[in-house]
């Protein structure tokens, strides 16, 4: 009995740890996410600048 107790705690550690890794990796992905998103909000702001229609270029 002894002996499940500890293998089922040794597993509940593993477990915790693989969590916490998990976690950190979550974080950090949703860092990238966030920074190619202002990236992309960035580009199509300067795209539509590019694009608009100018003063200067009508008749």
């Amino acid at each position: 009995m002894e002996h499940r107790i500890i293998e089922l705690e040794t597993r509940l550690a593993f477990q915790e740890i693989a969590l916490e890794e998990l976690n950190t990796a979550l974080i950090n992905q949703q860092a990238q996410l966030d920074a190619v998103e202002k990236e992309c909000n960035r580009l199509a702001k300067l795209l539509a600048e590019i694009l608009a229609p100018r003063e200067t270029d009508r008749p």
